[in-house]
């Protein structure tokens, strides 16, 4: 099975969060290690300006809070990693440097703008350099 899962999570979406977690556990090897991830995107600058610093903050503090409630829930143990940028580009940059060997990734039902999966999973699946498995 794997060594390392790295499980990105939306905190708009606990439920398939909770079920990706489930999942990532029952393919983890013995010893191995699962990251529960979330992406907070950053603010484009022309509209920075009018965001208070502290939502930024808020939206982190949420964030963790939402990931180690989902941890308590399924009785999974993850560490928590909390990075902000672009969804799919922090995705890869920390399956890389945790030297991951599997995304669990879920997907969302598509729309006609991404029609097969997300837009985040379609972008992680394209550029990865390990296994990722997608979940609907």
């Amino acid at each position: 099975m794997y060594k390392k899962i790295i499980v990105p999570v939306d905190p708009a979406a606990v439920a398939v969060g909770e079920r990706i977690l489930s999942k990532a556990k029952s393919l983890l090897d013995a010893g191995g290690e699962i990251l529960l991830l979330t992406i907070i995107e950053d603010i484009p600058g022309y509209l920075a300006i009018d965001v208070p610093v502290d939502l930024i903050e808020g939206a982190i503090n949420e964030a963790k809070t939402k990931l180690v409630a989902l941890k308590e829930k399924t009785g999974v143990t993850a560490h928590i990693e909390i990075r902000s940028g672009a969804p799919a580009r922090e995705i890869l940059a920390t399956a890389d440097e945790h030297k991951a060997d599997l995304i669990l990734i879920g997907s969302h039902v598509p729309d006609f703008s991404n029609y097969f999966i997300g837009a985040t999973a379609d972008r992680v699946v394209r550029h990865s350099k390990i296994s990722v498995l997608v979940d609907r």
